[in-house]
């Protein structure tokens, strides 16, 4: 599909390390031509988890029948990778870099998928350099084969490279015009300001796709695309549409909370974002969570999650994020920011900005030096995350409270901006945007 994201205007992802890989889209739907099939990822009737371990009891069982064929070792660290893709299960990425070292053991000459495998758990890990490096020796090594395009473009996007990223898109879709390429090229799209080809690009990755979770993955974003819209009712059909296809799917689990949110059911709101947390306690949906308890009046301290354990389990990832040294998600820097110590959120996104060039990771570290009282370098990077033309009303109504905070003419404008492409973009801080727009 040549011509699909090329000519967009301006240069053109996010969360912690495994769920930006669910964010940023799925593997390249089909395996390497040298590597050994494994299950599919996610079978009738079965949710994502089951299907990603389906796969990799699979993968174990050929490393036993063929211990020393170093592709059946390498097609285990790939189907780690994706069990902790669609489980969101960091710990399977351990598992995955011991199969890769023991592919590459075997064969460190001309090992493909083991190269691809190393690019993705870089990736994953938050070590994007390193990614980049690994995708682009594969796309040296195999120029024909979609696979290290994929992992080369998260990396550039990650680091802030976009039209680098675009290009590696672009080769995606020109060597296999399939659910991944559609997917990163949607995000692509949408990240430069141009939602409705984004919406073209994500319903071709839903028609194109080859698995459950694949479908689901395509529908959820499509979801959030509408939802980033202002649409409430076409967000919950595709929300509903993703937990068809994959039962239990984690972020159209958070959509459809954030719609009985914005439709005034705040207790059933909250139910079923106790419910999601029980099983995957993200910073995304934790953070969501506490912000919606806390507009409704009803943030408690101490007890479980329904008494406001949210918070107390955000503050330990806060602790544990200072301690290990590791990748920050921008969620959990956001917290600190708004509802914790807005000094310890600038520690935190300064480490990750040192990694992660992304838009995301500049919005997040403007609004933390903004809480921190620090507005002027806030507004460096509050303009960096706005340079792609992205229509995010996060974005926007951070750009219009720190222009507020300047007594800069365009504040008003940017904060009504946000509000226009989403009056319901947070029921913590819409509210806030609505007082700051009139003053």
């Amino acid at each position: 599909m040549r011509g699909l994201i090329t000519g967009a205007a301006g240069a053109v992802a996010v969360t912690g390390c495994v769920a930006g890989l669910l964010y940023l889209g799925p593997g390249t739907g089909r395996p390497s031509a040298d590597a050994p099939a494994a299950a599919p990822a996610a079978t009738a009737g079965a949710g994502a988890a089951g299907g990603a371990g389906g796969a990799v009891g699979a993968a174990w069982e050929r490393t036993r029948a063929y211990p020393d064929d170093p592709t059946v070792w390498a097609a285990l660290g790939h189907a780690e990778i994706e069990a902790a893709r669609t489980t969101l299960d960091a710990a399977r990425l351990d598992a995955a870099g011991r199969a890769l070292r023991r592919s590459l053991d075997l064969d460190g000459t001309d090992n493909y998928a083991a190269l691809t495998g190393q690019g993705l758990l870089a990736n994953a890990r938050h070590e994007f350099t390193e990614g980049r490096a690994h995708a682009l020796r594969a796309t040296r090594m195999a120029p024909d084969r979609p696979d290290g395009y994929a992992i080369l473009a998260d990396a550039e996007i990650q680091l802030g490279h976009y039209p680098a990223a675009r290009t590696a898109v672009q080769r995606m879709l020109d060597l296999a015009p399939a659910s991944a390429a559609y997917s990163r090229a949607a995000y692509d799209l949408e990240t430069n300001g141009r939602p409705e080809d984004a919406a073209i690009a994500l319903q071709r990755a839903v028609d194109s796709s080859a698995t459950r979770d694949e479908r689901a993955f395509a529908e959820a974003r499509l979801g959030d695309l509408a939802w980033s819209r202002g649409a409430v009712g076409r967000a919950e059909k595709h929300y509903r549409r993703a937990l068809d296809a994959v039962p239990g799917h984690p972020y159209a689990q958070a959509g459809t909370a954030r719609v009985l949110a914005a439709r005034g059911r705040t207790d059933q709101a909250m139910a079923a974002y106790e419910r999601l947390l029980d099983r995957t306690p993200l910073p995304q949906f934790l953070l969501e969570a506490v912000e919606l308890r806390r507009s409704a009046g009803g943030d408690r301290e101490g007890g479980g999650r329904g008494n406001g354990g949210e918070r107390a389990a955000l503050d330990a990832q806060v602790r544990l994020s200072r301690a290990d040294g590791g990748p920050v998600d921008p969620h959990v820097a956001l917290y600190a920011a708004d509802h914790g110590d807005p000094a310890v959120a600038v520690e935190l996104m300064r480490r990750e900005w040192k990694h992660t060039r992304s838009v995301i990771a500049a919005d997040a570290l403007a609004w933390a030096l903004h809480r921190d009282g620090r507005n002027a370098e806030a507004m460096e990077y509050a303009r960096r995350a706005s340079a792609t033309g992205w229509r995010n009303a996060l974005f926007r109504y951070h750009l219009g409270a720190i222009e507020h905070a300047l007594g800069l003419p365009g504040a008003t404008g940017h904060l009504r901006e946000a509000l226009a492409l989403n009056p319901r973009f947070s029921p913590y801080h819409a509210p806030r945007a609505e007082e700051m727009s009139r003053t």
